[in-house]
């Protein structure tokens, strides 16, 4: 068994993509592998602009060769051309992994900002001062879409290591911070109306 799992976390989008990659010690310890954003223009045509992010995804794989992939869960919003696009980045990613023949896993973004900053409703200034703190960067990844695809990855890492079958080791304040909120959803029962 390898003594670090590498992971590349997608921020899904169709303007910016963030690509992150980590590798994660058997101790819970993250290095940064590679950090960027696939960017499309607003105004090329939608084919075009899903075969960019999927260029710039299959370029980080074939780069870096991580051992799994994990995307952010897309929610729906208010604005759906914008739930639309990164819906549609999000099932160019799945797929460029599956043809890759690497696990995928999606995550939500509570899941990811507990996972990194033990707050499931964090901002984006305290998950990029995280990413920085926790791989040991002089500076926060930017834009956010990167720093997003850093901690997707971290958060796959953790979860994967929870159970001690990827790292082994202690969780963080923040990993049992999250841990726990996990736990009371999938136990949570909504009430009868």
């Amino acid at each position: 068994m390898s003594s670090s799992l590498r992971v590349l976390g997608i921020d899904p989008g169709l303007t910016r993509c963030g690509v992150g990659i980590v590798d994660v010690d058997r101790a819970r310890r993250a290095t940064l592998v590679h950090v960027g954003v696939v960017r499309t223009p607003s105004d090329a045509d939608l084919a075009e602009r899903l075969a960019a992010v999927a260029a710039g995804i299959r370029a980080a794989i074939e780069e870096h060769r991580p051992d799994a992939v994990a995307v952010e869960r897309v929610f729906a919003q208010h604005n759906v051309q914008t739930v639309m696009g990164t819906a549609q980045a999000s099932g160019v990613a799945l797929l460029i992994a599956a043809e890759a023949g690497l696990p995928a896993a999606t995550h939500t973004p509570s899941e990811v900002k507990a996972a990194v900053t033990g707050y499931g409703s964090a901002d984006k200034r305290q998950v990029q001062a995280m990413i920085a703190r926790i791989l040991r960067l002089d500076t926060p990844p930017q834009p956010a879409d990167a720093a997003d695809a850093l901690a997707i990855a971290l958060c796959h890492a953790w979860r994967r290591g929870a159970s001690g079958a990827a790292t082994g080791g202690a969780l963080t304040p923040a990993q049992r911070a999250w841990a726990d909120a996990e736990r009371v959803a999938r136990t949570y029962v909504r009430p009868a109306r």
